[in-house]
């Protein structure tokens, strides 16, 4: 059992690494899910995340964090992921609710009083884990790593940064240069795992409530992406987070030194990742660059196939 937090932008592929955490496969303990900007706006995230847990059953705290980045402002993508943040599937409104308070004070809290250490899975900006770090600097000795999407050897909001890491490149900083061990799915492993049309048929063929969803989410995010960028599918990026999680040896990682950039003019948000070692600095960063694609697929049907109940989303 391996306590997590998970600090999210739901959002299509926070929305399936939530569902992969929360299954009957999954030996992970989720301490709370909590939100912030990114994909849109946090008070539409944290309700996605409550539609979410909603959907799943799932009894968890979600609790609402930063509105905005630490130094710039705020900059969101509902042109890949809708208005809602969640277009596509359409679920009820939630009747549960967020707890008071902010993010920032709940993993602070959780990561103190737990008596085992905690791992932060943040797959959207980092601007909460920056702020609890910054906060509370002793929760990084009971922190064990923080894993999470981001970054990459090129980009996908500029030619040179990831979208999320772009979004607050500050908060980034502090996060790479706090000293906790950093596990970093970026675009090079994420690309990797695209739900084309085969895929989506797979999902399609498990007969559960959850999976009709994830194959709404996967449709959506495939036109978008193929709009955009022209892909064959959407990269379920956020999930291999908690796939990873769930079973390391389905990725290749190497131990590289990562900095992040923010001053530069057209470099601001990028992840240098050191992969030739030409600047003799440290290692910092579990840098994810492979993945058995066939194997996190199949594993991925599992995860589905072990939700029970009828079809019908409400």
């Amino acid at each position: 059992m391996r306590n997590v937090i998970l600090d999210c932008d739901p959002g299509h592929d926070d929305a399936i690494s939530i569902i992969i955490a929360a299954s009957d496969v999954s030996d992970l303990k989720i301490l709370g899910i909590t939100t912030v900007a990114g994909n849109v706006e946090v008070e539409k995230n944290t309700v996605n995340a409550l539609k979410i847990s909603e959907l799943l059953d799932l009894d968890v705290p979600v609790v609402q964090g930063a509105r905005r980045p630490l130094v710039k402002k705020s900059e969101i993508a509902p042109e890949i992921h809708g208005e809602t943040g969640m277009d596509g599937p359409v679920l009820k409104d939630p009747e549960i609710s967020a707890l008071d308070g902010h993010a920032v004070d709940f993993i602070i809290d959780q990561v103190m009083q737990s008596d085992e250490a905690v791992t932060l899975v943040p797959t959207g900006p980092l601007t909460n884990i920056a702020m609890a770090l910054i906060k509370e600097p002793r929760i990084i000795e009971n922190i064990d790593e923080i894993v999470l999407m981001g970054g990459g050897t090129f980009g996908n909001w500029t030619p040179a940064a990831e979208f999320n890491i772009f979004v607050d490149a500050e908060a980034a900083k502090v996060v790479y240069e706090s000293g906790v061990p950093v596990t970093m799915f970026g675009l090079d492993v994420t690309h990797q795992v695209i739900a084309t049309q085969d895929i989506i048929q797979r999902v399609g063929n498990i007969d559960n409530k959850i999976a009709e969803f994830v194959k709404e989410l996967l449709i959506f995010f495939g036109e978008t992406y193929k709009n955009h960028f022209g892909f064959n599918g959407g990269p379920i990026h956020d999930a291999c987070t908690t796939m990873y999680l769930l079973k390391p040896e389905l990725f290749k990682t190497e131990y590289l030194n990562v900095t992040i950039e923010t001053k530069g003019e057209y470099s601001y948000g990028m992840t240098v990742v050191d992969t030739l070692s030409v600047t003799g600095r440290e290692p910092n960063t579990n840098v994810a660059l492979g993945v058995d694609q066939e194997a996190f697929w199949s594993l991925f049907e599992e995860i589905l196939k072990s939700y029970s109940g009828g079809s019908d989303n409400e």
